[in-house]
């Protein structure tokens, strides 16, 4: 039977790119997002046979609504030997102003939060199974935090430490947990970024090592490399010399502003 995966975030930018990228080595594809409608629209343009894939349109904020999605998935398509949950958002919090309260709750409800209920749904069906892989989607900027990047960048090493304690949690059972981080990709979430992006990746690029780097097994992988090495140097840095390095660095843009 050919294999499945699942992909959260699947309308646009990284999860449209893996969703092709396992589309062109034969795998059947489970898309979940919440504009179901353009992913729809992006696989009749890309030519997709209708038995290859189905659309799931599901917001993972929602713990309920992308649970129900998992489950719909497994009774329609049956258990994925990837589940990828990529969903996320980014945005600028500034901790002095009530209402980006509200978005720092959001951006967790999403990146971390979300992430967990994706899991959940297929953990217990692959354990039975004894194989399968769950990947997280974390980032560079889960590693340390950025001015301006509060949130994002906390939700993101919620992401990371997740995922590590979930695959200590699943390695008897023959689930295995990746964690990937990305540097910089033009996607949507990074296109209104007002700082220099090293490194920067295309969607494709970043999909194709993604790809590999999940057939492999790996448990942990910074794409692309060089950011790695960026980000272990950056945890090296005694506080006050990295202070002084993001001085004066553009913060990420707030939702309110214009």
């Amino acid at each position: 039977m050919d294999k499945l995966v699942f992909i959260t975030g699947a309308s646009s930018g990284i999860g449209q790119a893996l969703a092709w990228r396992y589309h062109e080595a034969g795998w059947r594809l489970a898309l979940a997002a919440r504009r179901g409608a353009e992913i729809e629209e992006w696989a009749r343009a890309r030519g997709l046979a209708a038995d290859r894939y189905c659309v799931y349109r599901a917001d993972v904020a929602d713990i309920d609504d992308i649970v129900a999605a998992g489950l719909d998935c497994i009774a329609r398509q049956g258990v994925p030997d990837v589940v990828i949950a990529n969903a996320g958002i980014s945005i600028g919090v500034d901790t002095a102003l009530r209402e980006d309260l509200d978005v720092v709750a959001r951006i967790f409800a999403t990146n971390s939060v979300g992430l967990a209920a994706t899991f959940n749904p297929f953990l217990a069906a692959m354990a039975k199974r004894g194989s399968g892989a769950l990947v997280g989607i974390a980032s560079v900027a889960g590693i340390r935090g950025l001015p301006g990047h509060a949130a994002y960048c906390a939700s993101k090493a919620a992401v990371i430490n997740y995922c590590e304690s979930l695959r200590g949690e699943l390695r008897a059972s023959g689930v295995k947990v990746v964690t990937i981080c990305p540097g910089y990709v033009a996607t949507p979430l990074t296109e209104r970024n007002r700082y220099g992006m090293p490194f920067l990746l295309q969607p494709r690029e970043f999909a194709e090592r993604a790809f590999r780097a999940i057939e492999a097994g790996a448990s942990y992988r910074v794409i692309p490399w060089q950011m790695a090495i960026v980000a272990r140097l950056l945890r090296l840095l005694p506080n006050a010399v990295f202070d002084r390095a993001l001085a004066g660095r553009p913060r990420k843009q707030r939702q309110h502003t214009t």
